[in-house]
């Protein structure tokens, strides 16, 4: 493995062992060959710039989106980040793609759910992420919040099917909307769920409108446009079906310490 990718840990040794001159400055140059940027080619052309001081500067390497990328690039870029250590995510990859990308790299996981293929070296479970939907359908984008917050280090716990059509489900989960550290609610068509459980919790609610719902709907804008418009003001809103966006926010506010 090569040292490319910098944690806070990594750069802490690091320089501990230059300040004692256990290392020659010029290896400790060669170590940070590639940081701050690796550049990915193919065919002699460069089709990635790897952020390799993103673990250092956020607290999680870079993440690969799958979703639009020819499969020759993006087998390119994940054999480049699989040369260093450390917790690798590439989001929105179908089934068939990730079947052909596991067999060129066994080291990856793949959730067929959360339609990421991953690999995790570090794990704190950490903390307490409650991750609700309302709906079934709504799941593969709460899914994709919950193997986020997870590679965040945080523990994760989920509630599913609660939406407002019966509430009662919601009060099921009682003792974990007193225990949450942060909560992620992702719901479609007209997205109310996310102010009920904001109206009833004291920490930071994470909405996540989803493209589920008829044809009012508008493939999420009006779950997106509600939740905007919620009056609970712990809610804070991501994008539609940004499971990723979510887990991200709420990995980095479960590990925030005063």
């Amino acid at each position: 493995m090569t040292d490319g990718i910098m944690s806070p840990e990594k750069m802490r040794t690091l320089l501990e062992e230059v300040a004692t001159g256990s290392l020659a400055v010029d290896e400790a140059l060669n170590r940070l060959r590639h940081f701050p940027v690796e550049k990915v080619s193919s065919r002699g052309e460069v089709i990635g710039r790897v952020d390799t001081q993103r673990w250092l500067r956020q607290g999680f390497p870079e993440v690969i989106l799958g979703l639009g990328k020819k499969m020759a690039h993006l087998e390119k870029i994940i054999e480049h980040a699989l040369e260093h250590e450390g917790n690798l995510l590439i989001t929105r990859v179908v089934a068939k793609r990730a079947n052909r990308l596991r067999k060129r790299f066994p080291v990856l996981a793949y959730d067929p759910l959360a339609r990421a293929l991953y690999r995790q070296e570090t794990a704190d479970d950490e903390g307490l992420v409650v991750v609700l939907c309302a709906g079934t359908a709504d799941v593969p984008v709460a899914a994709e919040a919950v193997l986020t917050a997870r590679m965040f280090g945080a523990r994760v716990v989920t509630h599913f099917d609660a939406g407002v059509a019966g509430l009662h489900r919601l009060l099921e989960a009682e003792e974990l909307l007193e225990r949450g550290r942060v909560f992620v609610v992702v719901a479609g068509m007209e997205g109310a769920l996310p102010s009920v459980v904001g109206g009833l919790v004291r920490r930071p609610v994470i909405a996540v409108p989803t493209s589920q719902g008829y044809g009012a709907s508008f493939g999420g804008l009006s779950a997106l446009l509600a939740m905007l418009n919620s009056c609970a003001s712990n809610v804070s809103v991501v994008n539609i079906d940004n499971g990723f966006g979510a887990g991200f926010a709420a990995g980095l506010i479960n590990r925030w310490r005063e």
